[in-house]
């Protein structure tokens, strides 16, 4: 069993954050890389998310992200998905575990316990301005959800999340709660009050934290991470992915 951290979706819902142990990967990607194009070897890659997938008991959908707005509806792994681009996906079929991989972006997990509909949500600076956060909510909503219950998981915070100007402009025009202060004083993005904007703006009001960062936690990949030590030694930024992952449990595994 990989060590994960557990969050409570709901009776009859499993919903995990991966962190870097637990996998087979070398550094750079130290050790459950769960990335597909980050340069790690794919065989790695597939056995890592193997493992996750046994962790939940389910079988892992993952598809490629692209810091849109698009929501895929998974009804099973039969189809090849590896193609298909989107930034959330939906679920409504037991034993699918539908995720989002993350280096400093936003996981995002979603549930109705009892409508039994879920989803994973990348929500990126890109992602929030292209409303991904509502797009996903609304998906579950058109699936029969009433009242959803929201995870956020470990990202970077707002006072690791140094921007340009510019770029602070571009998010806080569409959401003003993601404007921060770096702890250098610099302009920043807080991703993490946006999502929780986003989400109240949609309707959500159950929503819970995992309050870690991922550029501050050694436990969490974290691609401004990676890019800081390859200034320092002139190495190339290289690091794995983590993911968010949720699933319905099959009915024998209920209860």
């Amino acid at each position: 069993m990989i060590p994960a951290v557990e969050v409570d979706l709901g009776p009859g819902v499993v919903g995990i954050f991966t962190t870097r142990a637990g996998g087979c990967s070398p550094a750079p990607w130290d050790s459950l890389d769960l990335g597909a194009n980050v340069g790690d070897a794919p065989d790695r890659v597939r056995e890592n998310r193997d493992r996750v997938a046994r962790a939940v008991g389910g079988d892992l959908v993952l598809v490629t992200q692209v810091h849109g707005g698009d929501v895929l509806h998974v009804t099973g792994t039969e189809d090849d998905l590896t193609q298909r681009r989107a930034d959330a996906l939906v679920t409504t079929v037991p034993g699918v575990a539908v995720g989002v991989t993350v280096a400093d972006c936003v996981p995002v997990l979603l549930a109705d316990a009892e409508r039994r509909v879920v989803a994973a949500v990348h929500a990126g600076r890109a992602g929030i301005v292209a409303d991904v956060v509502e797009h996903a909510v609304d998906a579950l909503r058109g699936r029969g959800a009433r009242a959803l219950r929201a995870v956020v998981g470990p990202c970077v915070c707002g006072a690791c999340y140094e921007v340009s100007a510019a770029v602070q402009a571009e998010l806080v025009e569409h959401e003003p709660a993601g404007r921060a202060v770096s702890r250098w004083g610099t302009p920043a993005l807080d991703l993490r009050a946006a999502v929780q904007a986003r989400l109240a703006a949609a309707g959500v009001e159950d929503v819970v934290h995992v309050a870690r960062c991922t550029l501050e936690d050694a436990e969490l990949f974290s691609h401004r991470g990676a890019v800081r030590r390859a200034r320092t030694t002139g190495e190339e930024a290289v690091t794995g992915r983590s993911a968010g992952v949720v699933m319905l449990a099959r009915r024998e595994l209920d209860g």
